[in-house]
Formats: C-alpha cells, sequence, structure tokens
C-alpha cells in the first residue's frame, strides 16, 4: 500500500472513520466502469484494491469503492447519483443530456457526501488528469479544483485544508 494511502487510513480510523479493508488486493471493477474510465490514476486504483469501505465519522460522507462502482454496496446514493440527477433535471433535452453525459465521462467521483447537502469529490481525466475537483448541488458540474493529486487530496484531509465529515 502507498505510504500516503496507508497514512491517511490510520488517521481516518484515528479520527472516528468507519475503514474496512478487504480480504484480498484483487480489484474487480465493473466492465462499465472500466470502458468509461480506462485512465483511472494508480494510486486510486491503489486505494481500491485494499480498501472496502470508508466512512466518516459522521456517516454522511464516505469514498466510492469497488462495491459501490460494481453496484453491490448497501447505500441509497450509487456512485453516479450525481450525473443521474442532473440527467432527470435535463429529461427532454437531447443536447443537454448529452453535455451531462460527456462531462460526467471526464471526471470520476471518488467521495460522496450528503453532509450539509448534496457533494462529491472527483478525479479529473480529461483536463488536469489526476488533479482532485470538488462539486455540489445544484450544478454538479460546475466545480473547483481542490488538489493536485490523490496524495494532495488525502494529505489537504489529514490536515483539515479539505473537511469532509
Amino acid at each position: 500500500m502507498k505510504s500516503k494511502i496507508h497514512e491517511f487510513l490510520t488517521w481516518a480510523e484515528t479520527n472516528g472513520w468507519t475503514i474496512s479493508f478487504k480480504a484480498d488486493r484483487d480489484l474487480n471493477l465493473d466492465l462499465d466502469v472500466r470502458i468509461r474510465y480506462n485512465n483511472i490514476p494508480d494510486q486510486y486504483l491503489e486505494l481500491l484494491r485494499v480498501v472496502k469501505q470508508c466512512i466518516s465519522s459522521s456517516e454522511q460522507t464516505w469514498f466510492l469503492c469497488e462495491d459501490e462502482y460494481n453496484h453491490s454496496a448497501d447505500t441509497a446514493f450509487r456512485w453516479s447519483e450525481f450525473e443521474l440527477l442532473s440527467l432527470e433535471a435535463a429529461a427532454g433535452d437531447d443536447q443537454w443530456s448529452s453535455e451531462i453525459k460527456t462531462w460526467w465521462d471526464h471526471y470520476l467521483p471518488i467521495v460522496i457526501s450528503v453532509h450539509g447537502g448534496y457533494s462529491f469529490y472527483a478525479i479529473d481525466l480529461f483536463n488536469e488528469i489526476g488533479s482532485i475537483v470538488h462539486g455540489e448541488e445544484p450544478e454538479f458540474e460546475e466545480v473547483t479544483k481542490v488538489a493536485d493529486h490523490l496524495d494532495d487530496f488525502l494529505q489537504r484531509i489529514m490536515t483539515s485544508s479539505i473537511v469532509l465529515e
């Protein structure tokens, strides 16, 4: 396991997060996810190989893990929940729906939060590849860059530059 991931998971457990580890290091992401997001950074894949669940102490924010991407997690929110909400808002407008799908093709959600409203963090896989962006309701596709890469993101969480509750 990469040291920043290990450092973050140790920090998260110490701070009341629910962390569960996978029994093996195999990663079997849903074929649709692998095809749609064929350039997921190794850092995030490493996290997915070792972590089964990573939920904040408030239980209102969580990292998306293999089970979520494979639709086998016991959660009310799908990993693509905010894309689906945006598509629902664009119902009947084919151009808008196409723009939403294309946008989400470029951003892989990695954290979902329902604390104080719906928001997410995602990996940019198109513009600044590997950087982490933050989006929130009502305009999920209007995002702000918050970190240069996953290690930077995890470090910012640990130093409270980014607060996940």
